[in-house]
């Protein structure tokens, strides 16, 4: 069993997962300390004061800090931008590009003109509606596998 553990601990994407977490992690810190530090008393400046973690309104004696979530929220913006522009964009940029590379492959079926069932490329006719195919769609390796005979 403890075999087993190990294993599946030290499985590439169990590892990849915890590092990724890990530098998540060590982001949201430094994402959560540009807004404290840089970003809230700059957008602060603009209006009444420079710390939006100070404003708050009280009901019925209960304090709602919605300065917290001004900064919260801004903080989740700069994260999703960053995931965005530096994770998203680039990867879909990428599986385009390997899209484009791909050649198709050689169809296996094709359509029957008659009734458009989908039958064998090699197929010379239709199992569906029984209508002879026309012989250009066959392969050549068809052609060559039974040659004709002549006898002398």
């Amino acid at each position: 069993m403890w075999s087993d553990f190990k294993k599946f601990i030290l499985r590439g994407n169990t590892v990849d997962l915890a590092v990724a977490f890990v530098v998540g992690a060590a982001f949201n810190g430094m994402i959560q300390s540009l807004v404290k530090d840089m970003i809230t008393p700059l957008v602060g400046s603009l209006g009444k004061g420079a710390d939006f973690s100070n404003y708050y309104f009280t009901i019925n004696h209960s304090r709602f800090l919605y300065g917290d979530f001004i900064n919260t929220f801004i903080s989740f913006l700069i994260i999703a931008s960053v995931v965005f522009f530096l994770v998203v964009q680039p990867i879909n940029k990428l599986v385009t590009f390997t899209q484009k590379r791909k050649t198709p492959a050689d169809p296996k079926d094709k359509k029957c003109f008659e009734c458009l069932s989908t039958i064998p490329k090699e197929a010379t006719r239709c199992a569906f509606c029984g209508i002879k195919q026309p012989a250009k769609t066959r392969s050549k390796a068809l052609a060559v596998a039974s040659p004709k005979s002549s006898h002398v």
